[in-house]
Formats: C-alpha cells, structure tokens, sequence
C-alpha cells in the first residue's frame, strides 16, 4: 500500500482547466521575482551528467542515478541528474560571474528510489540557482539576508495569486522565523525530526532551519545532506554549526510541515576535506569536481533549489504534487486519489 494522507473533506479550489493556466502564472512570476532580487541569468542545464566525476548529486548518498551508456561514445556511461548542486558552481566559474551575480536553471531529475507519497514524486522540478560570493561572504549573516529576499518574492507571488483567485486566501507571515536545528532538538527532545519540522511551522508558519547534515546531540543529523555541496560542519560564531538549511512552511492542507527549499553556502576547501572525513568517503577527492574545488579552482558560492510543482501544490492548495506535475503512481494510490476527489494531472 502506498504513502497516501487524504485530506477530510478535499474539495480542489480550480478545476484542473484552472489549475494547468494557475501553474503558468505562477511559474512565470516566481521565476522573473526570484531572477531580479537574486541577479540571476538564466542557463540551460543538463538532463544527465558523466558517471564517475562526482558532479551528480548524492543525495542522503544510497540512491541509486539513472543511468544508461551511449552507444556512439563507447558505451560511456551517463546518469540522469538528481539536482545540479554541483554543476552550477562550475558553471558560475566558467562563465566569469562577479560576487553577488549568479544563475537559474530549470532543472529536471529523476530519483528512482523516492518514496512516493502526497509531496514526493518519481520526477523532480525546481528552479536551482547559485550565486558567486566573496570568501568573506561565507557566514550566517549572508545566508539570512539570501533567505529574506526568498522569502519575499513568495510573499508575492502569494499575493499574485490571491489577486487572480480570491478564493486562495493569503497565509504566509510576514516574516520567516530563522531556528537552529539544534535549537530545535533541545526544544522538542522527545519529537523525531520530523515532528519538530511540524511543531515548528505549525508555530511559525514559516520557518528556515539551520544546520541540516551536521550531527546533532542524539547522534543523527536532522536531515540527510551530501558531504561535498553545502556546508555543515563550518562553526557559525554563535555556538552553532552550518552554513545551509531548510526553508519550511506550515502546509494547511495536509497539516503538516512542508519543505519549499532548500539552500547553503557551498563547501570550502577546507569545509569539503572535513565532511569527507566525517562520512568516511574521502575516496571522493580523486572526483574531477572535488579535485577542482580542493586545488582552490572553483569559485566561493551559495545556492539550492526551489521546487516548482511543490510551490504551485502549496500556493493552489493542492493536496498532491500529481495536480501540478504528471508522473507515475502506484494503481492503489491513482484509486484512492480518485476516490477522495484528488485530480492526478
């Protein structure tokens, strides 16, 4: 049986009409808001990558890529991409980006071994972006600033939509609420992770959690994070560990916490050869992009990804991603979801 929440009494907002121009609107509004407060230029972007250089995404580091060989390369192997984390801070290189310029990219993966449920699906699309930064850059204070002015362009693209749909009411706060995943912990001691994600949004309403990969007091991370993008094990200077994190909203529909982003600062050189040790993967080193990034070839940047059905699912109300994506599911969910009124595009 399938990860299914059906929602009493679900009734969708727009007609699934409605819905395919809504996720235009928003998509094209988003976008050009998130391009102008960040000074982002838009790239194209790879569906696959090179197995073997390190420059697809690990993930939690036990999902499987998609891969296939090219028959006219000599049968070199290739992996569908699980995000461009580390293919844009090449790309920032490449094209010569001045600090505080960057780009955005429609990126389109594949994770073959989701969990698929309500808000995880087989394909995956995002807006990623990255930004070229100063060495000097590189602290909490910048990544706040960086989330603020995320966080704004949702604030309107929420009244955007309001404007258009007066039936979807506004519920964003005014301001996201910054919080430590540590911090969390000690106040939710008895919750798994999970869980105090949920006490907090529900809380906050809008919340960016700090410090997502590190280890913290029980032992575990509060969420999966490969060892070679973001930087979590860099000191803060308040006590605290990590330069990356989760922007998370409180999702009315599902009740629950729902994650919208997520972001950091990139790994330094130094930052990268301390979270290899501590994963124990420092086989990794020899990878052409980590071999690049350890010889100080690689620019300083922060960047994450935004997910564009995600987005469109929470600004329409919308209790599964499969109204505002096509993908595949499994029959008994495709039966429920038909059942509780839920329009799988």
């Amino acid at each position: 049986m399938s990860s299914l929440y059906i929602p009493k009494n679900y009734v969708s907002i727009l007609s699934p009409r409605e819905t395919e121009h809504a996720i235009v609107l928003i998509k094209d509004f988003f976008q050009l808001a998130l391009s102008t407060e960040l000074n982002l230029t838009r790239v194209t972007a790879p569906l696959f990558v090179p197995s073997g250089t390190g420059l697809n995404d690990d993930l939690n580091g036990i999902e499987r890529p998609v891969s296939f060989e090219v028959k006219d390369m000599g049968n070199a192997r290739m992996e569908i991409v699980h995000s461009l984390a580390k293919w844009k801070r090449i790309k920032i290189g490449d094209m010569g980006m001045q600090c505080g310029f960057g780009i955005y990219t429609d990126m389109n993966a594949l994770r073959a071994d989701e969990e698929l449920d309500n808000v995880h699906s087989l394909y995956v699309d995002q807006w990623d972006w990255e930004l070229a930064i100063d060495e000097k850059d590189r602290t909490i204070f910048y990544l706040r600033e960086i989330v603020k002015k995320i966080y704004r362009c949702l604030k309107r693209t929420e009244f955007f939509i309001y404007d258009r749909y007066d039936s979807i009411k506004p519920l964003l706060p005014d301001n996201i609420t910054f919080i430590y995943s540590e911090d969390l912990q000690a106040q939710y001691p008895g919750l798994t992770s999970k869980e105090r994600e949920n006490a907090a949004a529900e809380k906050y309403g809008a919340v960016f959690i700090i410090g997502i990969g590190g280890v913290l007091a029980d032992g575990k991370p509060h969420d999966g994070r490969a060892p070679d993008y973001d930087d979590w094990i860099t000191e803060t200077g308040d006590g605290h560990r990590g330069l990356n994190g989760d922007l998370v909203v409180w999702n009315p529909v599902l009740k629950c916490a729902f994650e919208l982003s997520s972001m950091g600062i990139r790994v330094s050189p130094e930052s990268l050869g301390a979270q290899l040790a501590e994963r124990g993967c420092t086989e990794r080193e020899k990878l052409y992009f980590h071999s690049r990034l350890l010889a100080h070839n690689l620019p300083y940047t922060m960047g994450g990804g935004i997910g564009q059905s995600r987005l469109c699912m929470y600004f329409l109300r919308k209790a599964h991603i499969g109204e505002t994506q096509v993908s595949v599911w499994p029959q008994d969910m495709i039966e429920r979801c038909q059942k509780a009124g839920i329009q799988l595009l």
